[in-house]
């Protein structure tokens, strides 16, 4: 490993890095070589010289992602021990089983590999790096997958790097086939029901597998209910509703393919299903046209309204704004989901825009549950910036 390029940082900033935190920020680094590399394997040095470990390095806020705190080569053997760990882990906890092919392989930092996202459908698994390291070290990736996972259950290899990579100048953004392709079967399992996943158009690597568990949790207040799901997309919320026994549901999306994919969902698992009707509409408008006591279960997953820090503020309101729209015409007795999947949006925030506006609606809210991302989603009790995904679940009178 000597011949890594090496990045020495400024007295004192160390002490993040021997607590585990795989970060090094720009302001934290006191040398670096002219000669270093977007994308390449530098070794991080305390302002002693003594060893940290090894990582990523990236133009940008954060300088470093650290992928070992050991003095190990980061090749294809790397890769394949953290494959297999990531892998083992899954299949253990019940992930990995014939009526569920659908779950994240790798969560980046959750996973000890900071910038690579893995998501598992069917026969399929989707790449997308989060950073330029792993976009280089692809390749690597590929060959520890096609050793990790059984040849009979992954049979092709999606990179999908299309808006999710901040790519050098000289990198073209590919979506492309790195091994299979041929054999790609588009519908996953998802606990027994079926999915069209489209990675190639879709938003992220085509479904929201984070919902999984919340969307299992929705299944169970469906029986007998009138539902909206707000922000539809891929119409995940609405499928376990009308497998839980919902009188109706309605799912919203502003997208027109979002709705198209939803009602393509439906009739996957029901056929037709005159339970089901499906609107391509923005959220606040359908919301303000809605009449009062019209659904006694509403879903509100709406996309990231806070993408940075300077967003919180207009995120927040934009969460409460939402909210009193829903409190305001779900019926007495109502389930209200609301989740919030901004990274940089807290717990505390988030539930505190949910208060506000329920109190400025008037109405007796409790909480039945408070949730979270499920555990495909890792979140490494060194690196608490991962746990992004928050929900409550609002009893209404």
């Amino acid at each position: 490993m000597s011949n890594l390029n090496e990045i020495t940082l400024k007295p004192k900033k160390e002490e993040s890095l021997r607590r585990f935190h795989p970060w090094v920020f720009s302001g934290a680094i006191a040398r670096k070589p002219d000669s270093v590399e977007e994308g390449e394997v530098v070794k991080v040095l305390a302002n002693d010289g003594s060893f940290l470990g090894v990582g990523h390095y990236q133009i940008g806020s954060i300088s470093v992602r650290m992928l070992s705190f050991k003095d190990e080569a980061i090749d294809a053997g790397f890769y394949e021990r953290r494959l297999s760990k990531a892998y083992n882990m899954r299949t253990e906890i019940g992930l990995v089983r014939p009526d569920n092919n659908t779950y994240r392989l790798v969560h980046g930092e959750g996973d000890n590999l900071p910038g690579l996202i893995i998501d598992m459908y069917g026969n399929t698994a989707v790449i997308q790096a989060h950073s330029v390291g792993m976009h280089e070290d692809r390749s690597l990736i590929v060959e520890a997958l096609r050793k990790v996972i059984p040849a009979d259950v992954l049979q092709n290899i999606f990179y999908k790097s299309e808006g999710t990579l901040p790519f050098k100048a000289d990198i073209e953004p590919e979506d492309t086939y790195l091994f299979g392709g041929e054999s790609a079967d588009a519908v996953a399992v998802e606990n027994g029901l079926k999915f069209n996943i489209d990675w190639l158009r879709g938003q992220k690597t085509g479904f929201f597998v984070d919902q999984r568990e919340n969307r299992s949790l929705l299944e169970k207040y469906a029986q007998g209910r009138k539902a909206l799901n707000m922000f539809c997309y891929t119409g995940g919320f609405s499928v376990y509703a009308l497998r839980g026994g919902a009188a109706q549901v309605d799912s919203v999306d502003s997208s027109s393919k979002a709705v198209l994919l939803t009602d393509e969902n439906v009739k996957l698992n029901f056929g037709v299903e005159p339970r089901h009707r499906s609107f391509s509409e923005d959220a606040f408008h359908f919301l303000k046209n809605t009449e009062k006591d019209a659904y006694d279960l509403i879903v509100l997953d709406p996309p990231a309204f806070a993408k940075h820090r300077g967003a919180i503020n207009n995120a927040l309101q934009g969460y409460r704004k939402l909210n009193l729209a829903a409190l305001e015409k779900i019926a007495s007795g109502g389930v209200l989901f609301t989740f919030s999947c901004s990274q940089v949006i807290s717990k505390e925030q988030f539930r505190l825009a949910v208060f506000s506006a329920a109190a400025i609606s008037g109405r007796s809210v409790r909480i039945l549950h408070q949730l979270t991302q499920p555990a495909d989603h890792l979140v490494s009790i060194y690196h608490p910036e991962g746990e992004y995904l928050k929900g409550l679940v609002l009893y209404v009178e």
